[in-house]
């Protein structure tokens, strides 16, 4: 076994969570070595929605001129409908310069990530992890890896674990993830040929769940529909039409593109959800980012640019500490990160796992409270500002019991006509 030593930072996994901190740590003059097992950047239906806050990031990268060069979507406006209960979010009302969504393939995303990657970053495929190495005192002093079929150890300073949900290195710090799975899936449905769709994203409530769509690039559109877990278990071609003829029943607006909705079905892909918080964000020697450290609801469209802030917010904290300086240094700046961005996870987390409730819950008393929260936030300027503000990543304002007694119409509201005071 070989030992290499030419790299401040490793990072592990080459997702966004991976190549955000490859990015914000390369941009401290760092050199960053980002391994990742997988060939070639997958085609998943995942993290296609970029807020205002994790855009303006990715602007100092050069990252978001370069997906908008490609044809990135920019959207306007989130809406929720459903039983005559809407609210809808405008972000061109945001306050700020990015007042907008950006929708692009993940694959998209993750390849303007690469393509513009410092000249200090190295991005190395087909490399497994087998593990951590352990300095004599405990401490992460690099990672196990299996390249080209040979087994070696790749030192730095400094690991990253952006390795996933599943996260090997997670668990190898005994770092807890108390992992809470929804009762329903995510049928993801890639619609052709459908030009002139409205730019925003809608959510609509129905009796049988969510059906979330926004437009992609090359006049596509997503649709997600939320089901049962066996939903569509065994379905052969006939069934599969008429579950379709179900959901064009439900919203009939999808009749617009029925023959492109038909054609999407035998493509359809099956997404578990689930949610979690890491018990923690960072041990000695190792930090972590991206879904390694946590997951949400993908309705609220979280989860990539929460990882996005989290490269961006350890960063900030290694600023003034350089890796190569010494260990008591980097890992002073690691329970900094933690201090400053676990607790910001705990409330997106909330924030999220509140809004998947409001749109998802099909029992009749999630389904009467849910809508009577879309329909009050949705009338009132001040919530919906601030659960706006709060989507779009440009700062933290968590609603307090009061406007929870607001939303659920238990209380009146005599700021409901204005925007909050910090606005």
């Amino acid at each position: 076994m070989t030992s290499t030593g030419s790299a401040d930072v490793v990072v592990c996994g080459a997702g966004v969570g991976g190549l955000a901190a490859a990015h914000a740590l390369g941009a401290l003059g760092l050199r960053v070595l980002v391994v990742e097992k997988q060939a070639r950047i997958p085609r998943v239906p995942k993290g296609e929605v970029l807020q205002p806050g994790a855009l303006k990031i990715l602007d100092t990268w050069g990252v978001s001129k370069l997906l908008e060069s490609r044809g990135a979507v920019r959207l306007s406006a989130l809406v929720a409908c459903g039983a005559g209960a809407r609210m809808s979010l405008d972000y061109t009302q945001l306050p700020d310069e990015t007042n907008w969504l950006l929708a692009a393939d993940h694959e998209s995303i993750l390849g303007a990530l690469v393509d513009s990657l410092p000249d200090n970053v190295t991005l190395r495929r087909g490399v497994s992890v087998r593990g951590t190495v352990r300095d004599s005192a405990g401490r992460v002093a690099g990672l196990a890896v299996r390249e080209a079929g040979a087994e070696r150890d790749l030192r730095a300073p400094l690991v990253v674990a952006a390795d996933g949900v599943s996260s090997r290195l997670r668990r190898a710090a005994g770092i807890d993830a108390d992992r809470k799975d929804y009762p329903h899936r995510l049928v993801a449905l890639d619609i052709h040929g459908v030009p002139g769709a409205a730019a925003e994203v809608t959510a609509h409530v129905t009796d049988r769940g969510l059906r979330m769509r926004y437009p992609l690039p090359g006049d596509r559109i997503r649709l997600y529909v939320q089901a049962e877990p066996d939903e569509l278990r065994g379905m052969d071609h006939e069934a599969l039409q008429r579950w379709g003829d179900g959901l064009i029943a439900e919203l009939p607006e999808l009749a617009q593109f029925e023959e492109q909705l038909r054609t999407s079905l035998a493509g359809r892909q099956l997404l578990p959800v689930a949610r979690f918080v890491a018990s923690g964000l960072s041990a000695p020697g190792m930090a972590l980012v991206g879904e390694a450290a946590h997951s949400v609801h993908p309705m609220a469209a979280q989860g990539m640019n929460s990882a996005i802030y989290d490269a961006h917010a350890l960063a900030t904290c290694l600023a003034e500490r350089s890796p190569s300086s010494g260990g008591s240094d980097v890992d002073s700046a690691l329970r900094e990160y933690q201090q400053r961005r676990l607790p910001d996870l705990v409330t997106i987390g909330k924030i999220s796992h509140n809004a998947a409730r409001m749109l998802t819950d099909l029992t009749w008393v999630g389904r009467t409270l849910g809508r009577r929260a879309l329909r009050n936030t949705g009338t009132n300027q001040r919530l919906s500002f601030t659960v706006m503000h709060n989507l779009a990543g440009l700062g933290l304002h968590p609603l307090s019991p009061l406007d929870r007694l607001c939303q659920l119409g238990l209380l009146p509201d005599p700021l409901a006509r204005r925007r909050p005071r910090w606005a």
